[in-house]
């Protein structure tokens, strides 16, 4: 079952004390992003986060699982009424997550004289 767009707006209107929080279509569910850094989806209607030592921290009886298969990497978050529980790991997890990739800009070359017959 996909989750619902409703679902995923509820989800970042409580994680919203935390920063700018945005999510986009991802595999068929929802991507989370606080300031450009990727920390969580919404799946089946529910929040996981990525594990990190800070996460265990709030979290601490919580087992990595995988969601979308694979290797568990995620924790799932039950409790979505507590805001400032919300906003803390968050923010706590993001700050242990690299910086988001920057793309590099493309240095363009000079262009170089076309090989061949000149017309005149």
């Amino acid at each position: 079952m996909a989750s619902s767009l409703e679902y995923v707006q509820y989800v970042a209107a409580q994680l919203s004390g935390a920063g700018a929080i945005s999510y986009k279509k991802l595999f068929g569910e929802y991507g989370l992003w606080c300031g450009g850094t990727f920390f969580g989806t919404v799946e089946n209607n529910q929040f996981y986060i990525k594990v990190t030592e800070a996460g265990h921290k709030h979290l601490p009886e919580a087992e990595p699982v995988a969601p979308h298969g694979g290797r568990p990497g995620m924790y799932l978050v039950e409790e979505l009424d507590d805001r400032e529980f919300l906003t803390a790991l968050v923010l706590d997890t993001c700050g242990q997550l690299p910086e988001p990739h920057k793309p590099k800009q493309s240095v363009s070359k000079p262009s170089q004289p076309k090989s061949g017959k000149r017309k005149s």
